[in-house]
């Protein structure tokens, strides 16, 4: 996201380790009481979250939220299902993309965007354990290219 007036809050780094990411939707989140400001101190995990679509309606689960140091703790669940908002449209066609090829919904970014707390929804399948070998051994190996690169350029400029 490098649009004018976005500031990410928290990524999902593993989802990209554990999810071969399909396509992306951007979606308002609903917060209740002091969470927004929770929000805004960067207090919130999205490491365990996934979203499932609902007699018509998107709900995140399993995303963390802390309580903040000002708000009312009383009953607060900092796990509690959160909904989303998204088109008709959109959640027709993420429930048909779902069912049918045995996609999950998984949480990749949150952020706020005009003033609004947007979460940034990924179509996502599975990987398998060689898929994520395969992933690490070619980064090791860009990792190492760019080392040797490095080091190569630092002697011929000597």
């Amino acid at each position: 996201m490098k649009e004018k007036g976005i500031k990410i809050i928290a990524t999902n780094r593993a989802a990209r380790h554990y999810y071969h990411i399909l396509d992306t939707h951007e979606a308002g989140l609903v917060l209740e009481g002091a969470e927004v400001k929770s929000v805004r101190e960067g207090k919130v995990n999205l490491k365990d979250g996934f979203a499932r679509v609902e007699q018509g309606e998107v709900w995140l689960y399993n995303m963390h939220i802390s309580p903040t140091f000002h708000g009312d703790r009383r009953g607060y669940d900092p796990l509690r299902r959160r909904k989303l908002l998204l088109h008709k449209e959109e959640i027709k066609r993420l429930t048909g993309k779902v069912a049918e090829r045995g996609l999950t919904l998984v949480p990749v970014e949150l952020y706020f965007k005009k003033g609004l707390v947007k979460v940034s929804i990924a179509l996502a399948k599975g990987k398998k354990i060689y898929d994520k070998r395969e992933a690490i051994k070619k980064r090791d190996i860009q990792r190492e290219t760019e080392r040797v690169l490095r080091e190569h350029w630092k002697k011929r400029i000597k």
